[in-house]
């Protein structure tokens, strides 16, 4: 087995549904740009009210990928 060096980025996802949504939709966008994604730790959840309501959701994630 070889020795593997990684890096985390912060990420912040939105979704207007769901909190899972809000992760799913930053992993796709990372993965678009970044390579060997391996994990993602959930740092902070919030939300952007509306008349009372939640108008979307916000995660702050920590995301590790593995470096070439």
């Amino acid at each position: 087995m070889s020795d593997h060096v990684y890096k985390k980025v912060e990420l912040v996802g939105s979704s207007t549904t769901t909190i899972e949504d809000a992760i799913n939709n930053a992993l796709a966008k990372a993965h678009k740009s970044l390579k060997h994604i391996d994990w993602f730790e959930v740092q902070e959840t919030r939300g952007h009210v509306v008349d009372g309501k939640v108008g979307h959701y916000q995660v702050v994630l920590k995301v590790g990928f593995r470096l070439e």
